[in-house]
């Protein structure tokens, strides 16, 4: 029996239209442009606004720009699996209101929650479900809607998100492209350096949790940066090295797009210069689990079928991670 692959066969995404610049900021909290260009190379980042708007809202525009694109019907999806942080609502899932709001029918749906490593989760998994040789489309969706968690009285972390999501088609090959090889780890470590105070079951809103803005993102930025600017850029130079990758031999890496410092570590790590390094924050800030896929669908044009692609992502729990991704078409063609 040949050994079958999960391969992505498309791709979309969405970022809203309002901007939220540094200068924006400067006029809300005590802060500067070049404070927040120095710490984390952000200049500004997209803002989902409008009453009812969640996750999804984005979620369903790059899924249909996805089936546009491709022109895969929505009722040949098996799987719609949607990574995030910031679901619509707490039940039902939000894969369940992509799905119908999509046309995919005859799809199971589930969400997942891996923080900013969420995509990189939410791949593997959806290329399980391909390996196994029962299915044969799976949606892989992921973004946040990070404004909706962050701080606007915070200086330290209101400049570091922002709004954004993504969506990829994986389908089955026997050719050697798609999704190579896996690391993901998690280190409960990191479990009250970044984290929601609030909201779940442990500690259900109260008056008293909502006075003292414990509904919003908490993070110890110092010991999150120390840990991530090692974990990240280690996990994606070992798997590069068990891959037998040198730096010549991979086109692209793709970070997660959480601070500038990181990412340059990682490039640095493996030898490989920044233009070959997938970059937006600049425009787009932290979109959490939607950065890298968001990566992918600005690039997607510059993509060919067996580049050898990084991703590598560092977030909340911790968790960490690196896939070995062999593209698996010439994006110009898509």
């Amino acid at each position: 029996m040949e050994k079958i692959n999960a391969v992505i066969t498309g791709i979309g995404g969405y970022v809203p239209e309002d901007v939220l610049t540094n200068e924006d900021l400067c006029k809300m909290v005590d802060t500067t442009d070049e404070w927040i260009m120095s710490r984390v190379g952000i200049k500004e980042r997209r803002i989902l606004r409008g009453e009812g708007r969640g996750t999804s809202y984005m979620a369903i525009r790059a899924v249909k720009q996805l089936f546009e694109k491709t022109q895969v019907n929505p009722e040949d999806i098996e799987v719609v699996l949607f990574a995030s942080t910031t679901p619509d609502y707490h039940f039902p899932m939000t894969a369940s209101i992509i799905a119908y709001q999509t046309g995919c029918k005859n799809a199971m749906t589930f969400d997942m929650q891996g923080a900013c490593a969420g995509f990189l989760y939410a791949l593997e998994t959806g290329s399980n479900y391909i390996r196994t040789g029962r299915y044969h489309k799976v949606l892989v969706v992921a973004g946040d809607k990070m404004t909706a968690i962050t701080d606007y009285q915070d200086r330290t972390t209101c400049p570091l998100f922002g709004d954004g999501c993504g969506a990829v088609l994986l389908e089955p090959t026997t050719e050697e492209i798609g999704v190579m090889d896996v690391i993901l780890r998690t280190d409960g470590i990191g479990f009250p350096h970044l984290f929601m105070k609030a909201g779940g079951s442990a500690y259900p809103p109260t008056h008293e949790t909502i006075d003292r803005r414990e509904h919003y993102v908490y993070q110890d930025g110092r010991t999150v940066f120390k840990y991530a600017v090692t974990s990240m850029a280690d996990v994606a130079a070992e798997i590069a090295e068990r891959n037998h990758l040198t730096q010549d031999d991979i086109a692209w890496i793709v970070p997660h797009q959480a601070n500038l410092r990181i990412i340059d570590a990682t490039a640095k790590r493996l030898g490989v210069p920044l233009e070959k390094v997938m970059i937006n924050i600049q425009k787009y800030g932290n979109t959490s689990a939607g950065t890298i896929p968001l990566c992918l669908w600005e690039w997607e044009d510059k993509l060919k079928k067996g580049d050898n692609l990084i991703l590598a992502a560092f977030g909340a729990g911790f968790t960490w991670g690196s896939i070995y991704l062999k593209w698996g078409y010439d994006g110009k063609k898509a």
